[in-house]
């Protein structure tokens, strides 16, 4: 599609999947950045479980949900089984199966320049749309773990946005050809470049928050399939100091209790996430791929506790090699590590870690790549 050629009005299919709020996120954060560079393009957002069988969505989310509240090895196993281009076959084909059915009805009606997806599935089905059908669209991929697992590997992809060089890397050695793979980071909302370096006492002040404690933000994921939340707080109400904690969506009851030392702030589900996060001084618990990239912009170090295993794993090492977050095997360990960083001098060593690791502009780089992609003959 050359640039003269381009039609007067851009329709994009934006795909996400809600087995967490990651994938949302970062998608709409690019639909964002597209629409404000491009102000013709009109994106349309869909949740790609919607478009599975009442059946399906049972059994993959019943899967998925239960695997990680009640047997994580069980997903540990599975995450490493099937990270191996010799995986079943049949594992691999449902790829290019799942929800196609109405995918499939969907595109057809309405057939647009852009197709992007913050998950495997769709990237695969939209690329047998344009295999067998014959249509003619660009299938963006937009990774969303800061390591390349197999089920990313999609060569029905036309490009692939990954969060970093070593990401990039795995990417092409799994045989994905270097031109189709870009470096963008992993896209956030614009709030969060708008926060950095802000004053986290008036952040506080405004959230009616006590400016002088230190401020930890649990992060349990929005499931509610954090096993470890209690553990946790019990942890950070014998730190031997006072704190308070941000408790937020998918943790069960709202309002405010004293918890040893620790004064815990339900909250459930708030828009305020960025301006809590960058009045946080720590990020305590999982290591989902957003919270790394929303907490590395900010300069907010993390304590990561019981991730998700395999891919949050793979994220809470990324950021310890960076020097931004330590990750606590053993619960014994929790206390030590959150009083050191909480030590003047190591937080300042975590934060610059955090902020070396970090993309503030990755979803306008994203969007800038796939305008200039969109430009090209497809």
């Amino acid at each position: 599609m050359l640039e003269q050629d381009m039609p007067q009005s851009l329709r994009a299919r934006i795909y996400s999947a809600s087995f967490g709020g990651g994938h949302h996120q970062a998608n709409t954060a690019l639909g964002d950045a597209l629409e404000k560079l491009s102000p013709q393009l009109v994106a349309r957002h869909t949740d790609y479980l919607t478009h599975l069988s009442g059946f399906e969505r049972a059994i993959i989310l019943g899967f998925y949900l239960g695997w990680l509240r009640y047997t994580p090895g069980i997903y540990r196993w599975y995450y490493h089984f099937t990270d191996r281009p010799s995986e079943p076959q049949l594992i691999k084909d449902s790829y290019r199966w799942l929800g196609r059915g109405r995918m499939t009805r969907e595109l057809l009606e309405d057939v647009p320049e852009l197709v992007v997806s913050s998950y495997p599935t769709p990237a695969a089905v939209a690329g047998w749309l344009k295999e067998t059908r014959g249509l003619k669209f660009l299938n963006v991929l937009v990774v969303t773990d800061y390591r390349i697992h197999e089920h990313w590997v999609r060569f029905e992809a036309d490009l692939m946005l990954v969060p970093t060089d070593e990401s990039r890397l795995q990417m092409i050695e799994r045989g994905i050809p270097a031109e189709r793979v870009h470096v963008t980071g992993i896209p956030i909302n614009a709030r969060y470049r708008a926060l950095i370096g802000s004053d986290k006492a008036a952040l506080r002040i405004k959230h009616g928050l006590d400016p002088a404690l230190p401020l930890l933000l649990l992060s349990g994921g929005g499931q509610g399939t954090y096993r470890s939340l209690n553990r946790v707080l019990t942890a950070l109400g014998n730190l031997g100091r006072r704190v308070q904690v941000l408790v937020l969506a998918g943790a069960g009851r709202v309002g405010v209790e004293q918890l040893g030392g620790a004064v815990i702030h339900r909250l459930g589900f708030t828009t305020d996430f960025p301006e809590l996060l960058a009045a946080s001084d720590l990020v305590v618990g999982k290591a989902g791929g957003l919270t790394v990239a929303e907490s590395t912009t900010l300069g907010v170090p993390m304590i990561v506790f019981d991730p998700i295993p395999g891919q949050e794993e793979h994220n809470a090492e990324y950021l310890e090699r960076g020097g931004a977050a330590v990750w606590v095997r053993e619960l014994s360990g929790l206390r030590p590590a959150i009083l050191r960083a909480l030590d003047p001098q190591q937080h300042a060593r975590m934060s610059a870690g955090a902020r070396a690791l970090s993309v503030p502009d990755a979803a306008d780089r994203a969007a800038r790549i796939i305008l200039e992609t969109l430009e090209k003959p497809l």
